[in-house]
């Protein structure tokens, strides 16, 4: 009878074994679905969501830092056509997006239309000098109305460039490089971000996600249209993904994020390129691929981005982005710093320049289950395009269209202590009890059937030989 009583306690043990291991089998689809179901609702933006505090919240502190390129030989290259020789000098450091989104409206067909201002405010602490500093560079007028002016009236802009003793190079303060200057050849504001402050970038329209999680984010139209008006191209016209703060839930690293930069003019893709972890929270690490400003003999898709093909040697140049289009016609080039990625004949061209993938590539940090991103930096050079001339003066012994480095960005910023322990308790420390939970009754039942079982063959063979003695 103790034999028997022992080998049904055995089997009931077994059986509940059983039970709790499918118990926590069917708690990991149950856990997974409520995960999921959680995090689709909280991306949505619209008012009581993670996402809208996230995405209308102005704590996260965002920091433009500037490196200028100055020039230390600007005799030599008017008097003898020497290469420009250039020292980095920076960071110069202003705190930007301190602002909130203005004018924030919901629309019927789920999406949600915005204003970004802009603004910056100086950082002494986190800058190597003053605003007050003076940096040698390119005169932007001289070289922006070398562009502009056609080359038979080059005659007349010689003549004001003597009347207003302009040169080819200039002194000024980082604040008037940055923020703009009385230029007495323009006769006018003259500055790389004179437009800044006080302004707006938008209108935007992007989708909230409440009819589709996946298209949380994704713009839907800029300043009133569905595509841009820069490059007369269909493809190169398309506005792609997000603006890089937010991507839909439940990230895939096999597939590239889209997004587009105001900045640079157009839409680019980022790649999975590394798991990092971000203060305890695991993250995937975005970044631009070679390719992406690569010329169009090597990345045929680029076609449509290269619109003189004379600067741009038959369009066989790499690494830099002519954005004259959308500037009004002015000679500005985008690139990385120190033209990382680019042709080796830019930084022959132009000495001083030694590119750092680590230092110097733009990247995104995503939360690969909420798309949220925690940390980023974003890296660009400006510069300006510059050529030979028979007829202005301080042009006639350049030898050769220079493309010339003014300043690079690193637009950056990164969850703070506070939030990350915030995101880790309301997010990742349920998730992680919900897996754990899982696990343990999978574990647990697994090991009481497996246990009763074992002991149950044990109990059995010990009363068969029992019988037979």
């Amino acid at each position: 009878m103790g034999c028997c009583n022992r080998r049904c306690g055995l089997i009931a043990g077994a059986v509940f074994g059983a039970a709790v291991a499918i118990l926590g089998g069917i708690l990991i689809p149950a856990g997974n679905s409520i995960i999921k179901g959680t995090v689709h609702k909280e991306a949505v933006i619209e008012p009581g969501t993670t996402a809208y505090d996230t995405w209308t919240a102005v704590g996260a502190k965002v920091y433009r830092q500037f490196w200028f390129f100055d020039l230390k030989n600007p005799l030599e290259v008017l008097e003898y056509g020497a290469k420009p020789a250039v020292v980095e000098k920076g960071p110069y450091t202003y705190r930007t997006r301190y602002l909130p989104r203005e004018n924030i409206t919901f629309n019927p067909n789920h999406t949600a239309s915005f204003l970004l201002p802009f603004g910056a405010i100086f950082e002494p602490s986190m800058s190597v000098g003053a605003e007050e500093d003076l940096i040698t560079s390119l005169n932007l007028a001289v070289a922006g109305a070398y562009s502009l002016v056609p080359t038979p009236l080059h005659g007349v802009l010689e003549k004001m460039i003597k009347d207003t003793n302009s040169s080819l190079f200039q002194y000024r303060t980082v604040r008037e490089l940055l923020w703009g200057y009385n230029d007495p050849l323009l006769k006018g504001r003259v500055g790389l971000f004179a437009d800044y402050n006080d302004t707006y970038d938008g209108y935007y329209n992007v989708f909230t996600g409440k009819d589709d999680i996946s298209k949380v984010g994704i713009i839907d139209m800029w300043r009133g249209s569905k595509s841009l008006r820069f490059w007369n191209d269909k493809y190169c016209d398309m506005i792609n993904g997000t603006d890089a703060t937010s991507f839909a839930p439940f990230v895939n690293k096999k597939k590239p994020l889209f997004f587009f930069s105001s900045d640079i003019c157009r839409s680019v893709s980022a790649s999975y390129e590394k798991t990092l972890d971000l203060k305890g929270i695991e993250v995937y690490r975005y970044s631009l691929l070679e390719s992406t400003l690569a010329s169009p003999t090597v990345n045929p898709d680029n076609k449509c981005f290269c619109t003189n093909m004379k600067t741009t040697k038959n369009c066989s140049l790499a690494g830099v982005l002519d954005i004259s289009s959308c500037q009004d016609g002015r000679p500005i080039y985008i690139s990385l710093p120190h033209f990382l990625h680019g042709s080796q004949s830019l930084r022959e061209d132009v000495l001083g320049l030694y590119p750092d993938g680590e230092h110097h590539k733009t990247f995104l940090d995503i939360e690969p289950t909420t798309g949220f991103t925690l940390n980023f930096a974003k890296r660009i050079q400006v510069n300006m395009m510059y050529g030979p001339s028979k007829v202005i003066t301080v042009l006639k012994k350049v030898k050769d269209y220079t493309l010339f480095p003014l300043v690079w960005l690193n637009e950056t910023a990164t969850l703070d202590d506070e939030t990350a322990d915030m995101f880790k308790k309301e997010l990742i420390s349920r998730i992680q009890m919900l897996e754990i939970a899982q696990q343990a009754l999978l574990g647990v039942g697994i090991a009481i059937f497996v246990l009763c079982l074992v002991s149950y063959g044990v109990v059995k063979r010990s009363s068969r030989q029992s019988h037979i003695g």
